[in-house]
């Protein structure tokens, strides 16, 4: 079985910080691009960040200098540090992957994880 698996959600009241997880299992991911997506209630889903099989990031403008994306190859993970969070980065978050490049689109991607909520009470 080849799977995704995202952990590290919670509540967080704004300002804090939280680190997301997603580990893979039944494939490595070291020639894998991880892509963070987030999905809000009644809003579309949208690419938060993206790390490629060079180690290569990439962010969306409003989460540039306050997330981080970062991998461990050898622990088959990949993780989003997320500080200084805001109520509009409130949405569930999910993990994907597509083989090298990160992609522009959500549905270019291999594989998803189940995803993880995040909320930020205000």
């Amino acid at each position: 079985q080849l799977q995704l698996v995202e952990s590290g959600g919670g509540l967080v009241q704004p300002g804090g910080s939280l680190r997301l997880s997603c580990a893979a299992s039944g494939f490595t991911l070291d020639y894998y691009a991880i892509s963070w997506f987030r999905q809000a209630p009644g809003k579309e889903r949208e690419g938060v960040s993206c790390i490629n099989s060079g180690g290569m990031t990439k962010y969306t403008d409003s989460v540039k200098g306050r997330f981080t994306i970062s991998r461990d190859n050898a622990k088959n993970t990949v993780y989003l540090q997320m500080n200084s969070l805001k109520p509009e980065d409130t949405a569930i978050y999910y993990c994907a992957a597509s083989r090298l490049v990160c992609r522009a689109t959500s549905y270019s991607y291999d594989y998803w994880g189940q995803g993880t909520q995040v909320t930020v009470s205000s």
